[in-house]
């Protein structure tokens, strides 16, 4: 059977419309001689050539109608007796009823009333119940091999996507979960609606084996809250696309994809202040550095829609700077945006070719994303990372002045605060350049944003768990008490934008990152996420290991935003001033020409000693990895400044307190406002 009904579907549809022209010549003909039969309880009427006569000229006219009226039209294996298919149907049946009285005039066959009536019911039944027939037999024949979902969201999306995944070949909807209690109990697209705290029993019942999120219109607090109490069912979970993005055209409804990170860790945005968006962009010309990473590629996605007058792209990296060239090219022909874009090569240590790029195009505002920012790299080439870090920024930032630049906006880390390794010390050290330069001159105006981790960048852990899940695991962690602070790359350029346009000179803002994230539990998450099992002692047959590596080099149980406590709040609820000591010009400068020296003589030792001098809290928790210099070392690189040791009861101790602080600080802040 299941052979014969494939052959069946997949014949040319020209063959398939004559087929059903036969069998509905059929149906009609048997309709109408069964509705004789009924109504005069006899054999009598069939024979009569009247009745011949009548099926002769009423059949074709029916089919005739029905073709007009576009019934032939509907494939039927994906037709749920919908409204256009009934409509034609009903018309169809009508006009060959209307048919059959005027032929039966004709014809001088005695037709009733009644025996019309018991003929148009029938071939209603006859013609629309074998389409259904068919319909049905096909579908029961691919639900074998079709993925069984519950839908979460039984409204208009979640209706719309059940009726869209019934014609598809990959999903069979079986139920509706949906936490309004009015629509408890009743059907959506002839689907039984839920209380989510039965879909463990649907589970069960119904052998769910994913289960769809339709509810894109929700908020991204509500939806989190959502996410963490589906984990435990260790069922693959899934979404649909935003409605922002259904309704610019960017996706449609039926787009399923995985949930993404920011759904678990993401806030709800705080809808941006366009006064400030504007300050420093529209119709400037306006320059990024580092324009193909992660954050200056949104940075510079954000700047397009702005509508500056022009924007300078600048990256050491060709395939980078490409990519995002014709991205942006890309989104401004698809949004009707002026052709405004500069993609150049270079590297913002060379203060010539820079000052020769501002000069050119009369940039007004630098946003300078450029920097090393993967800590175990940078503590492995300390050389490099002090050249570009340090002096990538001191070097940009006098180009910036000597080309009358008017706003210098530096993207800084929270690896910054009291760092523990040479990229957050490289980073205070920039922040600290802007802010000597800043009291030296009043051409430019230096600000800086300081922020945390951003999810899905490069160097960002999220990517490589989703990795160690689809290799099957285990997934690496450093340390069970390692905690981040996770920001999604949009709000934190965003965020960026505008808090540049509040600097009065020597500014350093900070974002409110909202709470750490326990490392390990989103692991966890993910795994659950992804409907496997977490593997450890209390689950020995689960699915995923989570194994702890130890902290590399240079790497913090935890991060902080603050170096101290005098903060106050600006007119953005997200964006806090953070007053903070710096040195003078002449003092920092005297350091700086001591550490360029030692760069250049490729003395590791001395680079770490003035570093350690310098104003920026420096605490390295081990000894000097740097490769190079480990290769040259007479010992193996065995001498230490520091010994490591591994991270104490104390280290967590002060990790849990130096967080609370933070947001104990942030929280006050809020509450003045």
């Amino acid at each position: 059977m299941e052979q014969l009904l494939a052959k069946v579907f997949r014949l040319h549809r020209r063959v398939k419309r004559c087929i059903e022209l036969l069998v509905d010549t059929l149906l009609l003909s048997t309709s109408f001689c069964l509705a004789l039969v009924l109504k005069q309880d006899s054999l009598a009427a069939l024979l009569a050539p009247e009745t011949w006569s009548a099926l002769l000229l009423g059949i074709p006219v029916s089919l005739f109608v029905l073709v007009q009226l576009g019934f032939y039209r509907t494939v039927i294996r994906y037709s749920y007796l919908n409204m256009g298919s009934l409509k034609a149907l009903l018309l169809g049946v009508a006009s060959s009823v209307l048919v059959f009285h005027v032929v039966s005039l004709f014809t001088g066959l005695s037709l009733s009333s009644t025996t019309l009536l018991i003929y148009g019911i029938l071939a209603m039944l006859t013609v629309g119940g074998v389409r259904y027939l068919l319909r049905t037999l096909y579908h029961l024949q691919a639900t074998g091999r079709r993925t069984r979902v519950a839908i979460y969201g039984a409204g208009a999306c979640g209706s719309q996507l059940a009726a869209l995944l019934r014609q598809s070949g990959e999903y069979l909807p079986v139920a509706f979960v949906d936490d309004w209690r009015g629509m408890h109990g009743t059907q959506v697209e002839g689907l039984q609606v839920y209380p989510s705290q039965e879909l463990h029993h649907l589970i069960n019942h119904y052998s769910v084996e994913r289960i769809l999120l339709a509810i894109p219109s929700t908020t991204r607090a509500r939806r989190r809250e959502i996410l963490e109490t589906l984990a435990p069912l260790c069922v693959p979970i899934q979404t649909v696309p935003g409605m922002e993005d259904v309704v610019s055209g960017r996706a449609l409804i039926q787009d399923i994809r995985d949930v993404a990170v920011e759904d678990l860790l993401g806030r709800d945005p705080v809808p941006p202040m366009m006064e400030l968006l504007d300050a420093n962009i529209r119709a400037k010309v306006v320059m990024v550095t580092g324009a193909g990473g992660s954050i200056g590629s949104e940075l510079c996605r954000q700047i397009l829609r702005l509508r500056p007058r022009r924007l300078v792209l600048l990256d050491n990296c060709e395939y980078s700077l490409y990519a995002i060239e014709a991205e942006l090219r890309q989104i401004a022909c698809l949004e009707d945006l002026p052709d405004i874009i500069e993609p150049l090569l270079g590297s913002v240590q060379q203060r010539s070719r820079l000052e020769g790029m501002m000069r050119a195009f009369q940039v007004q505002t630098v946003y300078h994303a450029a920097a090393y920012k993967h800590v175990p790299i940078v503590e492995f080439n300390v050389i490099e990372g002090v050249r570009n870090n340090v002096f990538g920024t001191l070097e940009t930032a006098r180009a910036a002045i000597s080309a009358r630049v008017e706003t210098f906006v530096l993207i800084s880390t929270d690896k910054a605060v009291r760092p523990t390794n040479v990229m957050g010390t490289t980073k205070r050290l920039a922040e600290l350049i802007c802010q000597a330069l800043s009291m030296e001159q009043s051409t430019t105006r230096f600000c800086m944003v300081r922020f945390g981790n951003v999810l899905g960048s490069s160097g960002s852990v999220i990517p490589l768990f989703r990795s160690q899940i689809a290799r099957g695991g285990p997934i690496t962690v450093t340390h069970r008490a390692i905690t981040r602070y996770f920001m999604t790359i949009p709000e934190a350029a965003m965020l960026v934008l505008q808090a540049g346009a509040m600097g009065k000179g020597g500014d350093v803002f900070v974002l409110d990152m909202g709470s750490p994230v326990e490392i390990a539990e989103l692991a966890r998450r993910m795994v659950y996420l992804s409907g496997l099992e977490v593997k450890d002692d209390s689950h020995p047959g689960g699915d995923i290991e989570i194994q702890y590596t130890g902290l590399r080099p240079g790497e913090k149980l935890y991060e902080e935003l603050l170096v101290g406590t005098d903060v106050t709040p600006t007119r953005h609820p997200r964006i806090l001033s953070a007053r903070e000591t710096c040195w003078k010009w002449m003092q920092l400068d005297a350091l700086l020409i001591q550490l360029q020296l030692s760069v250049e003589r490729g003395d590791i030792e001395q680079i770490r000693q003035l570093l350690l001098d310098s104003p920026t809290s420096y605490q390295p928790q081990g000894p000097i990895v740097d490769l190079i210099w480990q290769a040259h070392s007479p010992r193996g690189g065995l001498e230490t400044l520091t010994a490591i040791t591994p991270p104490s009861s104390e280290s967590e101790s002060t990790a849990s307190s130096a967080a609370e602080r933070d947001l104990a600080n942030i929280a006050l802040l809020k509450g003045y406002q």
